[in-house]
């Protein structure tokens, strides 16, 4: 899929507005914060971190995620960290039970280096799908560099480019 496909249906001078009506959901921060930067300085998620990502994405899925071993857990999400292919990145980690890909979008935007979104059916609606597109590799992939794009031209982090796509969805989306 081409990123000509993608449309912001705001203005690209509006993000900071919308990512500033997100409303501060319970666990974001901590995610976002001590969570971060424990996984990023010891290099892959524990079970305990994993499971509470899993379900701060999708409740219902942490049943399933909960179902993998912790040494399946850091070997997987060390490796997918590691690499600097977007590619085996998300691969690898569609391998942990319970894992699609929204939740592995949710792993890699809190715990890898580079700047990645949440694939979301609200930010993508925001981007001009009024349904969801089956999830592909060419998608996520221009998924990816569509919304890093808009994260470079306005300046903004790609936490708060995630937040204007849910909160415009969410205000607007019928």
């Amino acid at each position: 899929m081409p990123q000509g496909e993608f449309s912001l249906r705001f203005p690209e001078r509006d993000l900071e507005r919308w990512a500033s009506r997100f409303p501060d959901r319970e666990g974001d921060h901590r995610i976002a914060g001590s969570l971060r930067a424990a996984v990023r300085e010891r290099g892959h998620l524990t079970r305990r971190e994993f499971v509470e990502i899993c379900a701060w994405k999708t409740p219902r899925s942490k049943p399933h995620c909960a179902k993998n071993t912790s040494r399946g857990i850091r070997t997987l999400t060390a490796a997918a960290l590691a690499t600097s292919d977007d590619r085996v990145k998300m691969d690898l980690l569609r391998l942990l039970e319970g894992v699609e890909w929204p939740t592995a979008s949710t792993i890699l935007h809190f715990c890898d280096e580079r700047p990645y979104p949440i694939l979301d059916v609200r930010a993508v609606w925001s981007l001009g799908f009024s349904r969801p597109p089956s999830y592909t590799m060419e998608f996520w992939l221009a998924y990816v560099a569509f919304t890093r794009g808009l994260a470079k031209r306005s300046g903004l982090s790609m936490r708060a480019v995630d937040q204007a796509l849910w909160q415009y969805s969410k205000e607007r989306q019928k």
